[in-house]
């Protein structure tokens, strides 16, 4: 196994970090210094990260309902709670995906690198619900710029699914991951978000977990995300190598 696929499955960071972490030279196998993220290792290999043993970890994902002011990060050095403070295991835990600060609402957290690549890289397209409440009452032809993608200083976004669900209020659905996304979209088309939610990730919905709090996710909803990320890549052909 790659070396970085070995940390993602050990739980230290998502295979993309991985690959950042053994480039700053604090990865040793068998004492040595190893800065090739596609040195071979297994099981038998005394793997390590700053000095502490890296071993393979059980695969847990949990579901978190993040509130405003926690920070989507495995540690937070400032004064900001982060999220995997939320979660009571012992496992190393990862955000899958982001949720600015100010936003709250259903975050996932796993130690399984290829399942996160799989649920936040633009190739599978998992889709994300998230429900928006606005400063105005959106006019129809914001909801229609919106549903056709619009223009941001990192490009044009793609089609959303979005529908009015309250006089100030819509819901709207990506299958990207920008930074901010859906708030700079809505000031794109000449409005601004004051509240953001996210609802559902894939097939999981957010449901009546109470803010602050986490749970951990059944088998049969880790069926169900697997396969989430998996449908795209089936019709495709197989998934490729992350642009980073």
């Amino acid at each position: 196994m790659r070396l970085a696929k070995y940390l993602a499955h050990g739980g230290v960071a998502s295979r993309r970090k991985a690959e950042e972490i053994i480039a700053k030279g604090v990865v040793t196998v068998g004492g040595e210094v190893v800065v090739d993220p596609a040195r071979d290792v297994d099981d038998g290999d005394d793997v390590r990260v700053n000095g502490a043993p890296v071993g393979a970890e059980s695969p847990e994902v949990w579901a978190v309902n993040k509130p405003a002011g926690v920070v989507s990060t495995a540690r937070e050095p400032g004064e900001r709670r982060a999220v995997v403070e939320l979660v009571d295991s012992k496992a190393r835990l990862y955000p899958v995906g982001r949720l600015d600060a100010d936003s709250t609402g259903l975050l996932l957290l796993t130690n399984d690198g290829a399942l996160a690549n799989r649920l936040t890289h633009p190739r599978y397209e998992v889709p994300k619900t998230y429900r928006a409440r606005l400063a105005k009452a959106p006019r129809e032809r914001e909801l229609a710029r919106l549903r056709g993608g619009v223009a941001l200083d990192d490009g044009p976004t793609a089609p959303a699914q979005v529908k009015k669900v309250g006089d100030r209020e819509i819901e709207i659905v990506l299958r990207e991951g920008r930074n901010r996304q859906v708030r700079r979209m809505v000031e794109a088309v000449g409005n601004r978000v004051v509240a953001l939610k996210r609802v559902r990730f894939g097939p999981l919905e957010l449901g009546g977990l109470a803010e602050g709090k986490s749970r951990r996710l059944s088998a049969s909803e880790l069926k169900e995300l697997h396969a989430a990320g998996e449908a795209r890549a089936g019709s495709e052909g197989g998934p490729s190598r992350p642009p980073h």
